[in-house]
């Protein structure tokens, strides 16, 4: 699977330019993530010198990256592409109802791994959080 992977506020707490804490169990699922074979892409806002210390920092933390802000490491960019970055999923924490969390995202891209009895366990752990939609009914409910 062709996984991209936001930067700020995703890898890291929203520090840019600077370049924030690591987030709880984000270095440890994206190489869980990529000893299962998936190729990861960075796709990021940042470029130039904040570009660099933001690969340089996840290589430093064990990560290297298929591509960054590209599909593939050839692809030479030109105004004749899109700048979408194509991939089967995109791990964001500009989402929809916000950031999952990196146990959240480990889970639901490995849904197969789990017993009944574990994923049981697991949900009183990681408990999940109330759909961004929910809340907008609650609210105009009230």
């Amino acid at each position: 699977m062709i996984i991209a992977v936001d930067f700020d506020g995703t890898i890291v707490e929203h520090e840019y330019p600077k370049i924030g804490k690591p987030k709880l169990f984000a270095f440890e699922t994206l190489k869980a993530l990529q000893e299962k074979g998936h190729q990861l892409l960075l796709w990021t806002y940042r470029s130039g010198d904040e570009l660099k210390e933001a690969v340089e920092f996840c290589r430093k933390n064990g990560i290297e990256f298929y591509a960054v802000n590209k599909n593939y490491p050839e692809e030479i960019y030109d105004e004749s592409m899109s700048r979408k970055i194509m991939a089967d999923v995109y791990i964001d924490d500009r989402n929809v109802g916000g950031f999952l969390g990196w146990s959240e995202i480990w889970k639901v891209l490995n849904p197969n791994i789990y017993s009944d009895d574990t994923k049981s366990q697991l949900k009183n752990i990681f408990p999940r959080k109330k759909s961004f939609f929910k809340k907008l009914k609650k609210k105009k409910n009230d």
